[in-house]
């Protein structure tokens, strides 16, 4: 009879080490996200370590992991920088979305309810109460989730995952090709996509998107000035 192993529980040191993983990981895609950490920013390992209160070794997976998922750029002998995309990258993740997200709203479409519209407006309140205040952040944050919630509601996790990175990249490039958030990712597009999948319209769904990628591609310029951040500033804010 086969030896049966023992598969070990967490630990509440293993589970505590990854909860702090979870949370530098967050804040770093988070400030990102919102435009606080900009494109080309140096990621210092002894910085971060001493603002988030955890080993070099613990800021070092993160990093790895952000690395990983082409949001964070490493180099030997250099360090860690957030991700600098150039133009013809910025064109790649476009070219990318235009083949990801029409499939995803065709799945979206054939599995919507009406709690999945009803979360859909949810988060489109968010943004239009964001835009009222104009709180910049969060309007280019919750821009970018608005694409990310789609392809998780669309219920392929592969996908998904693609979605993040790609809905990541293209908040960099709009930050470091200098396009207006208001005009770049608008709400109201937002909206017409959403009652397009309420209606279970799958084919207008697809050419707003198509058209909504094309508005976002085409407010972009170049704009490649960079400044030096204040790290702990950005995370103590």
């Amino acid at each position: 009879m086969p030896t049966r192993i023992a598969r070990k529980s967490a630990t509440p040191a293993r589970l505590a080490r990854e909860n702090a993983h979870d949370e530098i990981y967050e804040k770093i895609y988070v400030a990102i996200l919102e435009h606080r950490l900009h494109p080309g920013t140096k990621l210092v390992e002894e910085r971060l370590a001493e603002i988030f209160d955890v080993s070099r070794a613990r800021v070092r997976e993160v990093l790895a992991r952000l690395a990983h998922e082409r949001i964070v750029e490493l180099y030997p002998q250099r360090g860690a920088y957030v991700a600098k995309p150039t133009i013809e990258e910025a064109n790649d993740v476009f070219e990318a979305r235009r083949l990801i997200e029409p499939a995803l709203l065709r799945r979206l479409v054939q599995t919507s309810t009406p709690e999945t519209v009803a979360r859909l407006r949810q988060h489109q309140e968010l943004e239009l109460d964001a835009r009222r205040r104009d709180d910049k952040r969060a309007i280019v944050r919750l821009s970018g989730e608005f694409h990310t919630l789609l392809a998780d509601l669309a219920g392929n996790t592969a996908l998904a995952r693609s979605m993040r990175e790609l809905s990541t990249l293209t908040c960099l490039v709009i930050f470091l090709y200098d396009a207006p958030t208001a005009t770049s990712c608008r709400a109201d597009e937002h909206s017409q996509i959403i009652d397009a999948i309420a209606k279970r319209d799958a084919p207008r769904a697809e050419k707003l998107m198509l058209e909504h990628l094309d508005h976002i591609e085409s407010s972009l310029r170049l704009d490649s000035t960079t400044e030096e951040a204040d790290l702990e500033a950005i995370f103590n804010s």
